[in-house]
């Protein structure tokens, strides 16, 4: 599923309110993410990341913060094809091995796991070209009151 699907369809969810937000977010944008492909039925939502030596730590490897930016701007997207609009209220990041520039990229895999009430719980996995885990990440976000009540009527 191409870029511009994806945006249709978070501009579709998003209706008249669209100009209320930065779509794609200029993040996402400077840090050069790609969509992949989206899982409608499952909410699951692919995106690649290159390893920019403007990234990179004093070590070489790929900062955390920017493995972590690269998460959440995986999160943040599948959040709004998913559910009405809502925010981070925590974000856990797991690191099991460096992204190294050699990697050229890394691929975030996220998922919905769950939503109860105005709660969204979200699992992501970040991984390399072999498809070898470098990051686990967990994430729970809160659904904007107006937002739940629009959804509650079917407005969003």
């Amino acid at each position: 599923m191409t870029e511009a699907i994806i945006m249709e369809i978070i501009h579709q969810r998003l209706g008249e309110r669209t100009q209320e937000f930065l779509i794609p977010p200029p993040v996402f944008t400077s840090m050069q993410g790609e969509f992949l492909a989206f899982d409608q039925e499952r909410g699951i939502l692919t995106t690649r990341f290159p390893v920019l030596e403007s990234f990179l730590n004093p070590y070489g490897s790929m900062q955390g913060g920017m493995v972590a930016a690269a998460v959440d701007n995986t999160l943040g997207p599948l959040s709004m094809l998913v559910a009405p609009p809502n925010v981070t209220r925590r974000l856990e990041m797991k690191y099991s091995l460096p992204v190294t520039p050699d990697l050229e990229f890394i691929r975030v895999k996220a998922r919905l796991l769950k939503r109860e009430g105005r709660w969204l719980y979200f699992a992501a996995n970040v991984h390399d070209q072999a498809g070898e885990i470098l990051a686990r990440a967990k994430a729970k976000h809160w659904i904007l009151e107006d937002d739940l009540d629009r959804d509650a009527r079917g407005n969003l």
